[in-house]
Order: structure tokens, then C-alpha cells, then sequence
């Protein structure tokens, strides 16, 4: 083992944490995101140091965000994807999101039993994280996953969520190119798909097409590509260039289970940064992403913090039983939580 990285038997300092994940040491990695991900007081400090110092080594992946329908053959697809990008010399981090067990607190779906082979494959790296309880299954510490993942020289990043719901909106929002996969032959084509789906993806792949479903998939793409025109015109650029250089979702059929048609998904996401990257948009919504990643951590925080604070621990007991019994409503609570927190009373 090489002198520098850590015996898997102990603690680790910051900068064994740091020197492993460069190292592209797989075991320090996942240890690594195990200490971002822990809420315990005791981690927060050495977890935060090592953050800062790999943040500067991260950014230069490609993210995906990967969502569908329930039994639309994400966990295949996904297998199809990372093994086809580690063909083409590509190192592939697998963010499986999975919904937290209400009993236990543990993920439940399993994530390396259902991509087995590409659990195997030396160039690639798969973690299921739990929710944590977090919205619409998104984990609350995968922004932070995926800066590890890429400081450790993984160069695509793909982010799978739990399912169609609001998790959508915030996978779009840490990803570079937001995918949904869709099926064909189950009634109206267009029946469950949300104006909000439609209006975060930038492609839709109709998946399961083959044998006798690949006619269905292809009506089913027409559909889609209609309903696209409809409810996303294609941009047109204006005396001021706004418009310009702005991505039309695009619709394609596939078959993960036979491999057929995923170098085409592929293409068209490398298609979708060289025209985002030559506008401009692409370090564009980069900027405003880590914007939103600041006031969604002061949000943490200050949460993380009212909670502690021993003035509102003092209170809240009271507070919430006279909630419960209907002698106080939850507004004036509220307000006495935070006068709490602020010192007020």
C-alpha cells in the first residue's frame, strides 16, 4: 500500500482524508464522503477542513441527473451508461440516491446489488447515500459527494433520484444535464407527465425499446417531441443575442437491457455542453449553482443551530404541547422560537 494513504483500522487526519481522495484511493473516498455525511457535532470541523482543501481540485466533471417513473429501468440504464462511458476511458461516480429507512435510518434499495457489474469495474464508483429524510429523497449531503467524487478524478458524475416528485428540482439544480426516462404502452402517453418535469429536462429517453415495444416507444417519442414543441419553443436569439445558443430538449428511444442506443443518450449530452459552453450559459448556471448551494447551507445551518440552542430546547416542549392542545397556534410559536433562538424572551 502506498506509504501515504491510511490504514483502513484507524482515524484519519484531514490531510489523510485529503491526500487518499487526490490519491483516487477508493476506500479513503468513501470514508471520506461517510464523514460529510455524518451529523455528529464531532465531524462537522474536520469535515468542513477537508471540503474546503478538495473543493479547488473539483468542478471539472460532468454531472447528469438521472430520474423516471417506477420501473422504467433507471438502475439498467444507468449500468448501460457507466459501463458504456468506462469503454470510452471515462471514470464514472454512480450517486444512487436511496430512500432512508423509517424504522431504521439505513438506505434500502441496495444499490450495488442492483448494479453488479458495474459495481466490478475499477473505473467506476457507486454510492448509495441516504436521504436522511431530505426533500423528495435527495440527500443532503450529495453537492458535497459529488465535489469528492470529482477531486478524486472521476470526470462524470451521474446522480440517480429515487423518482418522479420534487427531488427532480433539486438533482436539476446540482446537475449539468437533467435526464428523464420514460415508458412506452401504458395509456396516455402524456398521462403523469408534469409541466415542471418538462420544463427541467434536456432530454427525455423512451427506454425499453425493443421487440415488441419498440414501435409503441417510437409513437411514444413522437408524442413527447410534440408536447415539447408545445410547452418549450425553441429559443430564437433577438437584437440582444438573448436566446441565443439555448438547448431544445431532444427525444430518443433506447434499450438499456440490449445496450441499443445509449452511445446516442451520450452523444447528445456531450452535443448539449459544447453548445451551452460556447454561449456561455454553461459557466453561467455553474455560478448561479454555487449561489444557491451557499443559501441552502446557511439554511442548514441555521436550522442545525436553533435546534441546539439550549434558550429554545428550554421552550420548545411547552411550546409544542400548547400547539398540540390547541392553546397556541403554530404562527405564535413559531415567532417564539426564533425570539428564543435571537434572545428575545
Amino acid at each position: 500500500m502506498n506509504p501515504r494513504l491510511p490504514s483502513p483500522r484507524r482515524t484519519l487526519t484531514a490531510d489523510e482524508y485529503v491526500d487518499g481522495v487526490l490519491a483516487g484511493h477508493i476506500p479513503t473516498l468513501a470514508r471520506a464522503i461517510t464523514l460529510i455525511e455524518s451529523h455528529s457535532p464531532r465531524h462537522r470541523a474536520q469535515a468542513r477542513e477537508v471540503l474546503d482543501r478538495l473543493v479547488p481540485r473539483s468542478g471539472g466533471a460532468h454531472r447528469v441527473g438521472i430520474t423516471g417513473v417506477p420501473g422504467v429501468g433507471k438502475s439498467t440504464f444507468i449500468e448501460a451508461l457507466g459501463t458504456h462511458l468506462t469503454e470510452l476511458g471515462h471514470r464514472v461516480a454512480v450517486l444512487a440516491v436511496d430512500p432512508t429507512s423509517s424504522r431504521t435510518g439505513g438506505s434500502i434499495l441496495g444499490d450495488k446489488t442492483r448494479m453488479e457489474s458495474l459495481a466490478r469495474n475499477p473505473a467506476a464508483f457507486i454510492r448509495p447515500s441516504p436521504t436522511g429524510g431530505t426533500l423528495g429523497g435527495v440527500a443532503s449531503r450529495t453537492r458535497e459527494t459529488m465535489l469528492l467524487c470529482e477531486a478524486a478524478g472521476f470526470d462524470v458524475v451521474l446522480v440517480e433520484t429515487v423518482g418522479v416528485g420534487q427531488s427532480e428540482l433539486v438533482v436539476a439544480d446540482i446537475t449539468d444535464f437533467f435526464l428523464v426516462l420514460m415508458l412506452a404502452g401504458a395509456g396516455d402517453e402524456l398521462q403523469g407527465i408534469k409541466r415542471g418535469l418538462m420544463e427541467l429536462a434536456d432530454m427525455l429517453a423512451v427506454n425499453k425499446a425493443d421487440g415488441d415495444n419498440a414501435l409503441p416507444a417510437q409513437r411514444a417519442a413522437s408524442t413527447y417531441r410534440a408536447a415539447l414543441r408545445l410547452l418549450r419553443p425553441p429559443a430564437h436569439p433577438g437584437a440582444d443575442g438573448v436566446g441565443a445558443g439555448a438547448w431544445h430538449p431532444s427525444v430518443v428511444t433506447c434499450s438499456a437491457l440490449h445496450n441499443d442506443g445509449i452511445d446516442a443518450v451520450w452523444t447528445e449530452i456531450q452535443a448539449h455542453r459544447v453548445q451551452l459552453e460556447a454561449s456561455g450559459a454553461w459557466q453561467q448556471t455553474r455560478r448561479e449553482q454555487q449561489h444557491r448551494w451557499l443559501w441552502r447551507m446557511v439554511d442548514d445551518q441555521l436550522r442545525t443551530a436553533l435546534h441546539e440552542h439550549e434558550g429554545v430546547k428550554a421552550k420548545l416542549g411547552a411550546l409544542e404541547k400548547a400547539v398540540d392542545e390547541g392553546a397556541m397556534s403554530p404562527t405564535v410559536a413559531a415567532e417564539a422560537v426564533v425570539g428564543a433562538f435571537l434572545g428575545r424572551g
